[in-house]
């Protein structure tokens, strides 16, 4: 296990340096000179020259890139072009609310798919099985912005069961209060795409020979679905897992910016409405980097989970 983390391990460095080469070029060459930008259309060229030396863009090239792989290495991009405020502090402050939301709502989705797909998987070919994946297809055919808009005026507004929108100081209250809503509507949205996904990896294995042998030998359907094909179908289901865990902190967006929640989503909206450089950067390399921390402990898993993958 050692040797392979080893090599994992090695082998992110060049995949990291892509990335910060590519975020340089994009924002460097691509994004143009921030420093009009800041200024605005009335100021004048030595307001300009004053707001590139302020930035450090006025550097070679070379220069700026050293800066930046100083700054991803430190995790330190300076302060937000915008308030002022730290990067690093921006970002350790919206991340508590986001996971407040997206651990419950990744946890329900998880357990709800498999116990659906597992259920579906009894009687799988059936008119059951067929109703269900209509049904699926159906609710994976709405727009995330209708669930918001009917939820929120249905049960917030109308009913009164949750707020419309907000968010307190303490994580009990978030909990309890302001999180179960958008997490509800997490679920309404994602639930329908996973149960298929998962349905897909419960059926694969419910079709191999060694299921086969299992109920020849006599043993309960429910036993050969929740032991056999379950441990099995944990592998693929991990990975999915373990790879749209990054995405999620950004993918959340429109939640947390229709709910009023001061979470990293709806911090790059902000940030790019501002033009706030800095920040983007930062959350684009810190996406990078827990995909790549995700994909290792992804494979860890699968070597802990799967029988067939030998040690060392």
């Amino acid at each position: 296990m050692l040797p392979f983390l080893l090599r994992r391990l090695w082998q992110m460095l060049p995949t990291m340096l892509g990335v910060v080469l590519l975020v340089f070029v994009l924002f460097n060459w691509v994004g143009g000179d921030p420093a009009y930008v800041l200024a605005g259309k009335m100021s004048s060229l030595d307001a300009i020259a004053g707001i590139r030396r302020q930035l450090g863009v006025d550097e070679p090239y070379h220069v700026q890139l050293l800066i930046f792989a100083k700054q991803v290495v430190t995790f330190d991009f300076g302060q937000s072009w915008a308030t002022g405020e730290s990067v690093g502090h921006i970002i350790s402050s919206r991340l508590g609310p986001s996971l407040t939301v997206l651990v419950p709502l990744t946890i329900l989705e998880t357990l709800i798919g498999i116990a659906l797909a597992l259920a579906v998987g009894f009687v799988r070919g059936s008119l059951t099985d067929r109703a269900v994946m209509v049904a699926c297809t159906a609710a994976m055919s709405v727009s995330i912005l209708v669930y918001i808009i009917a939820f929120q005026y249905g049960l917030a507004y109308r009913l009164g069961l949750f707020p419309v929108q907000g968010w307190g100081d303490s994580l009990g209250e978030n909990l309890l209060r302001y999180a179960p809503l958008p997490v509800l509507i997490g679920l309404a949205v994602s639930v329908a795409p996973t149960l298929r996904l998962y349905r897909s990896f419960v059926l694969d294995e419910a079709n191999q020979d060694y299921v086969r042998t299992a109920r020849a030998k006599g043993l309960p359907e429910r036993r050969v679905m929740w032991v056999h094909v379950l441990r099995n179908a944990a592998i693929p289901i991990i990975t999915h897992v373990m790879a749209s865990l990054p995405a999620l902190l950004i993918g959340a967006f429109l939640l947390e910016r229709f709910f009023g929640i001061p979470g990293i989503g709806r911090e790059v909206i902000l940030a790019v409405e501002r033009s706030d450089f800095p920040v983007i950067k930062a959350i684009t390399v810190y996406v990078a980097f827990a995909t790549m921390v995700f994909n290792l402990l992804t494979d860890l898993l699968y070597r802990a989970v799967d029988p067939r993958v030998q040690p060392g």
